[in-house]
């Protein structure tokens, strides 16, 4: 039977199990995942928070991290700025990185998130707004959502994975996991 664990990924932990290469030690999921044989299908940035899924099938690893298989990808994201219709339109149809362009996105405003408080937190400035968008991509490059929400002029403040294809933050503390089910069709 296929293992699949869903992981609230906080804030500053590495998206592994060990931390070879630094001097000093980092948080890593073994801190918070103390489950034999699981392994992380993608990887979240240890500046981004939220859903990382781990499992211990190799099948469905590959499905979930492989772009070829687009599996949709929501973030929340806090940005800088006020995104206005052309921004939202610019991430909707594709954004042009120095990697190429982007697939089309879906990218909405959103009001606030309940989300638990950041730590450290996110570094207010009053005289610059920011506001967060729902942005659902179905590829994986490298630092992909901060990049695409900078190329349209709205650096990325906070950004919280919330779901992957059908699985949820929901009910999931930062620091905390749940097991998934997962139905092969």
């Amino acid at each position: 039977m296929t293992r699949l664990i869903l992981f609230n990924k906080p804030y500053d932990v590495l998206s592994q199990f060990t931390d070879a290469k630094s001097p000093t030690p980092r948080a890593t999921l073994s801190n918070y995942v103390e489950v034999p044989g699981v392994y992380p299908a993608g990887r979240l940035d240890r500046d981004s928070e939220g859903l990382l899924l781990l499992t211990d099938d190799g099948r469905l690893q590959a499905r979930i991290a492989d772009p070829k298989f687009k599996m949709p990808k929501t973030y929340l994201v806090q940005v800088e700025g006020e995104p206005d219709d052309a921004a939202l339109a610019a991430l909707q149809g594709g954004v042009r990185l120095n990697d190429g362009m982007t697939l089309p996105a879906e990218a909405v405003r959103i009001d606030d998130p309940r989300l638990w408080p950041r730590d450290p937190p996110v570094r207010f400035r009053k005289t610059v707004a920011d506001c967060w968008i729902e942005l659902t991509i179905r590829e994986g490059r490298n630092r992909q959502v901060r990049r695409m929400t900078a190329a349209v002029g709205h650096p990325t403040l906070r950004l919280v994975r919330w779901r992957v294809g059908d699985w949820t933050l929901e009910g999931i503390g930062p620091g905390e996991w749940a097991a998934g089910e997962w139905r092969n069709a």
